[in-house]
């Protein structure tokens, strides 16, 4: 609504300013086309910004306002008004053939935009039947074993618990991404986070023969943020590393205040990532991993700019990953502030 003020007030004051220069300029200037033509600006802004409906009031207001030059003591010849009357005409057709080109370049986008979102509801519901296809065929047939009393029992119901859990962190994950995120901020230290989330990852990395090494200051630093929300995506990222990661190497997790933003850095010496890769990384559902949904990543950023911060991934081929985070220094405010 503010917008559409402020387009009004400019279509306003410029058809009055060229009104102004036709009036004082009088018989002092000619050719007065040249003041003619500047009419056209509060016009076509009429045009591109409203509708067709907009743009013929745009019209009736510049044309009342150019009227009063018909009328003119010094400009009374024949030719005059045949040069005003077609530029009227003219004026008209334009923003008509505007309206209408503007018009169809609306709907033209509308369009596009209406196919993009059903493929990509298309895309989204393929990726997740594909997704869970697996793990609800494993649930049926263990469970046909079980009715059936054949083999171990308490193996098939292992495996069922398995693929539910599967099929849970998908429809999770699909949710997560999907609805709007409620943050719980609470002060949480910085030092315990990482250190939690060290030793959540670190069983995969021993299992894979990754060493991680922690590089955090000594002094305690504390952070509003929403812990389970933050440590889930540095889970995501650090994971991310472990599996890009060659045996034997190392995986860096560094963290420090600097300034009033709290930074960390998550660096692996994988084998890298491409630049296609690279561009499609935060793209919904997009993966190079057989066993992953590709909402990983995206979640990971929609997390850190709900905090107010950002994630950035930088990769070279053959040489590895930096994923560095950036998060804001706040504090907690106190309900009786």
């Amino acid at each position: 609504m503010a917008k559409r003020k402020y387009y009004i007030l400019t279509i306003v004051m410029l058809t009055l300013l060229t009104t102004f220069l036709h009036f004082a300029v009088k018989q002092r200037i000619s050719p007065y086309v040249v003041f003619e033509e500047l009419y056209y600006l509060p016009l076509l802004i009429g045009v591109l910004r409203f509708s067709l409906r907009g743009a013929f009031i745009t019209w009736l207001f510049v044309s009342a306002a150019y009227l009063p030059f018909f009328f003119a003591p010094w400009t009374t010849s024949f030719t005059g008004y045949v040069d005003r009357t077609l530029h009227l005409a003219l004026s008209a057709a334009v923003a008509i053939v505007v309206s209408l080109l503007v018009e169809r370049e609306r709907r033209n986008r509308l369009q596009v935009e209406r196919e993009q979102y059903l493929a990509g509801i298309g895309r989204i519901a393929t990726v997740i039947v594909h997704d869970l296809k697996n793990p609800l065929i494993c649930i049926l047939g263990f469970a046909r074993r079980i009715c059936e009393g054949k083999g171990d029992c308490s193996q098939a119901a292992q495996t069922i618990t398995e693929s539910a859990q599967t099929m849970q962190r998908i429809v999770n994950d699909v949710l997560d991404f999907a609805k709007p995120m409620q943050l719980d901020l609470k002060d949480c230290s910085l030092g315990e986070t990482i250190h939690r989330v060290v030793e959540i990852c670190r069983t995969k990395a021993i299992e894979r023969d990754v060493t991680l090494i922690v590089n955090a200051p000594a002094e305690p630093i504390t952070n509003t943020i929403d812990c389970f929300h933050v440590e889930r995506a540095l889970v995501n990222l650090i994971d991310n590393s472990i599996d890009a990661s060659p045996q034997g190497e190392q995986v860096n997790i560094s963290a420090a205040m600097i300034k009033n933003e709290l930074l960390i850095t998550i660096l692996d010496r994988g084998s890298g990532m491409s630049r296609e890769t690279l561009m499609h990384l935060f793209e919904p559902f997009y993966t190079t991993k057989s066993g992953g949904t590709g909402l990983g990543m995206p979640i990971a950023k929609k997390i850190f700019e709900e905090h107010g911060g950002s994630l950035v991934i930088t990769s070279k081929q053959g040489e590895g990953t930096q994923a560095i985070v950036r998060l804001p220094k706040q504090k907690l405010k106190s309900p009786f502030t």
